[in-house]
């Protein structure tokens, strides 16, 4: 199976309206910022995205959310995009949020093939309303589903061309657990290389997640939120 795509635009190719899509990435760390933009350009809608967050307005999913394509947030953050806020209390965004853990953890288990699982987390708060309940050494425990996807798209610092994915420093975040969640994994990687070029002691994600991978162009690298101390007089 030819895994390689020339760009973004040909790795998205199939992706249709009402697409169920993951999104890897913490803040603006590791999100697949090619793939991004091809959707929006595309002009697909009503996407159901999960994600720890949404971006920022001008990045990131910001700009999906701008542009009206996405439906649903399924995060457990927002706190960054006043547009996502705007969107949110006009009643124009459906959201779904979860503890960060929690959101992990059931992207996680829908890669291990868990169907769900029982947490302590959000037991006895909003989170638990409509819940099955369930109560482990006296303590009350919720359970949470798995979390599925028609795709995954990620972001890796190097690749092969059978999809082994190498994630370097901070953004090795969501991404590793969403390749194994998606029907449909999309890897755009900073570095492309042949087969046989990667360390297997070193690979993340085995290729056999991935059905598309390719080369991406011009990231950006931001900085979500710059904290610096004053200059000393």
């Amino acid at each position: 199976m030819n895994k390689v795509v020339g760009n973004a635009k040909e790795a998205i190719h199939d992706i249709t309206d009402n697409a169920t899509i993951m999104f890897g990435g913490f803040g603006l760390c590791g999100i697949p910022e090619n793939c991004i933009a091809a959707l929006v350009d595309k002009g697909i809608k009503d996407i159901t995205a999960i994600s720890n967050n949404c971006g920022v307005d001008d990045f990131g999913l910001g700009l999906l959310l701008n542009t009206r394509q996405i439906k649903k947030m399924v995060s457990s953050y927002v706190g960054e995009n006043a547009e996502f806020e705007r969107q949110l209390l006009a009643g124009e965004l459906e959201v779904e949020l979860n503890p960060q853990g929690t959101l992990a953890e059931r992207i996680r288990a829908a890669g291990a093939g868990v169907p769900a699982f029982y947490t302590l987390t959000g037991a006895g708060t909003e989170v638990a309303e409509g819940k099955e309940k369930k109560s482990f050494d006296g303590k009350e425990y919720i359970m949470e589903k798995a979390l599925h996807a028609d795709y995954a798209i990620v972001k890796a610092w190097k690749g092969d061309e059978s999809g082994n994915l190498i994630f370097k420093d901070a953004a090795r975040n969501f991404n590793p657990i969403m390749a194994t969640a998606g029907k449909v994994t999309i890897a755009e990687v900073e570095e492309l290389v042949p087969i046989g070029q990667l360390d297997p002691n070193q690979v993340h994600i085995s290729g056999v997640f991935v059905q598309k991978i390719f080369k991406g162009t011009n990231y950006e690298k931001r900085i979500e939120q710059r904290t610096v101390i004053p200059k000393a007089q």
